[in-house]
């Protein structure tokens, strides 16, 4: 009796922790992806639907963030680093109300039509519901809070896009910046028990489905990698300048009101978002996971302008303030520009290219060279360009690098200093 109670205590808490992360994150994907297909209903009523239903969903979004919310802002992922390098922080950005927000408002921005994805977020509510399973341990310590952060983070990324290894290198590379021997069995532990709960209730699927693009390495292809991590790597750098330094480039009015009226900056982003979309005929709503995965099947012809729009759309999207991450439209964002380099040559099958521009931009955009390659190879099961995928990650890391600092990083450390940026300006 006394061993199996000192074995619930030691082991059955993370265990049941990591479960209840694997069944969250399948509900929370499914609640995402059907407020994504009511928006879709509401566009069949009219175009002008957006004009309306999107600014003042923004602003009823960021009016709950601001009131109940604080702390739930943007991707989330900032929010857990800032968490794992100052654990004062953990009981005001991982929280059962942090998870409740998250969810809730991320689900009214997909609702609305915003650019946003629901991976970004999955790592913050692993976290948190992982963070609130200390209880369970008789005597916790920052270090037991520690792990349980990182291992809820890693099996919330791995169970969002059903790939395993992905959240053990995101966990590395990305969150902790090191790997600790004693570390790696609890983060694999977590993944394996949030894995196989999504597994039985989604199947084992691939994200964005097996893409027969490569057989061979040719020598042609060299070119084509160059010119993909330069591409996606300036784009990427780009947005991260960006949203970094909005007071830099934004007109001062609009920066005056996006920080004394939070509530009025959102509704013009949503009427800014509106406006997008209904100029790209729609296809700027959403995470952009049709539009992607239409362009790795060759099925889907896109405009050249797709990418800019989407870029765009993901700006506004990420500057209101709303809960949602830029995983999923960032890969969209690489696909479209793949989607303008296939116009240019003939060497290279679009799937192919999609799938380069798609690694590049999002390793340029999160400066995470190994965890975007894992990803998006895990994603279309693309073995066969091991070595094409890695070279343009690596590349367009290096890049953005040179345009703009560690996008999640940058935003932690605007969390871990909140007198000098408040959360909600992130």
């Amino acid at each position: 009796m006394h061993r199996s109670r000192r074995l619930w205590h030691n082991y059955g808490v993370f265990w049941l922790g990591a479960v209840l992360v694997g069944l969250v994150s399948v509900v929370y994907a499914k609640l995402i992806d059907f407020g994504f297909e009511l928006f879709q209903r509401m566009l069949s009523y009219g175009i002008w639907v957006p004009l309306i239903v999107t600014p003042l969903g923004a602003a009823l979004a960021i009016w709950l963030t601001q009131k109940f919310f604080r702390g739930s802002e943007g991707s989330g992922i900032p929010q857990v680093i800032a968490t794992l390098q100052e654990s004062r922080l953990s009981s005001s950005l991982l929280s059962m109300r942090i998870m409740i927000g998250k969810i809730a408002i991320s689900f009214l921005g997909i609702l609305c039509g915003f650019t946003i994805g629901r991976e970004g977020p999955t790592v913050q509510i692993g976290a948190s519901l992982m963070y609130a399973m200390r209880r369970g341990y008789r005597r916790s310590s920052v270090h037991i809070e520690r792990q349980l952060t990182l291992a809820g983070a890693a099996a919330g990324l791995a169970a969002a896009f059903n790939t395993p290894l992905a959240g053990v290198v995101f966990a590395i590379e990305e969150l902790s910046r090191s790997f600790v021997a004693r570390s790696s069995g609890t983060l694999i532990t977590a993944i394996i028990f949030s894995g196989v709960v999504a597994l039985g209730l989604q199947g084992n699927y691939l994200y964005f489905g097996q893409i027969k693009a490569i057989s061979d390495f040719h020598w042609t292809l060299i070119p084509v990698v160059v010119a993909a991590s330069l591409l996606s790597g300036v784009a990427g750098g780009l947005f991260g300048w960006l949203m970094l330094n909005v007071p830099r480039w934004m007109p001062a009015p609009l920066v005056s009101v996006r920080r004394t009226h939070p509530v009025r900056f959102a509704f013009l982003c949503g009427l800014a978002i509106a406006l997008i979309g209904l100029a790209s005929g729609g296809t700027t709503f959403g995470s952009g996971y049709a539009e992607a995965r239409g362009l790795l099947e060759s099925h889907v012809a896109l405009s050249p302008l797709y990418a800019l729009l989407k870029f765009a759309a993901l700006c506004v999207s990420y500057m209101s303030g709303i809960p949602g991450g830029i995983f999923a439209p960032s890969l969209a964002i690489g696909a479209g520009l793949g989607n303008v380099l296939a116009q240019l040559t003939s060497v290279v099958p679009l799937p192919a290219i999609a799938a380069l521009c798609m690694v590049g931009y999002l390793a340029a955009v999160t400066q995470s060279p190994i965890t975007s390659f894992v990803i998006v190879m895990e994603m279309i099961d693309g073995h066969q360009m091991v070595i094409p995928l890695m070279a343009v990650a690596l590349l367009s890391t290096q890049v953005s690098k040179t345009i703009a600092p560690s996008f999640y990083h940058a935003l932690a450390h605007r969390f871990l200093k909140p007198a000098a940026h408040a959360p909600q300006q992130t």
